[in-house]
């Protein structure tokens, strides 16, 4: 397998370590219980602030969606030996690096205390973000290489 192969795989895995956690701090939010923060001692701060919510949907969510979304599409991608989600995978997890870099700085600058679990969905966000771009780039390079070939 080549390396630009394990770009996918990278994805998937991370993909699936992010839902777990996201999952974990939605099923915290609706109930309630007090999140052991053995690491940075600010998790109950972080995931109760003002900020954990958009419109009254738990961040966390939205973030197990996103994780979910982006599995899916990695998956389906994968299976099917097609690109053409690959696209969706880079823009979306553009998305999620963004999202993250801003509930960073909120919770660096603004709330001043540091959740692991969300500094953990910063990492798989960011970490999905550079393979999707990475394994985005070396495809679109490879497409126009073959198309330029043919013509």
């Amino acid at each position: 397998m080549t390396a630009s192969r394990w770009y996918p795989f990278t994805i998937l895995g991370v993909s699936i370590i992010g839902f777990f956690d996201a999952a974990y701090l939605t099923i915290q939010h609706y109930t309630q219980f007090t999140l052991p923060c053995t690491i940075t001692h600010g998790c109950d701060l972080v995931t109760k602030s003002e900020y954990s919510s958009i419109m009254g949907v738990p961040v966390a969510l939205l973030g197990a969606i996103y994780y979910l979304a982006i599995f899916l599409a990695v998956y389906i991608m994968i299976e099917t030996k097609k690109t053409e989600c690959l696209r969706f995978i880079a823009i979306a997890t553009t998305f999620g690096f963004l999202f993250s870099a801003w509930f960073v700085y909120l919770q660096l600058f603004v709330i001043l205390a540091i959740c692991q679990y969300c500094m953990l969905s910063a990492i798989t966000s960011t970490t999905m973000f550079i393979a999707s771009i990475v394994y985005f780039s070396k495809e679109h390079l490879k497409n126009i290489k073959t198309s330029s070939i043919s013509q």
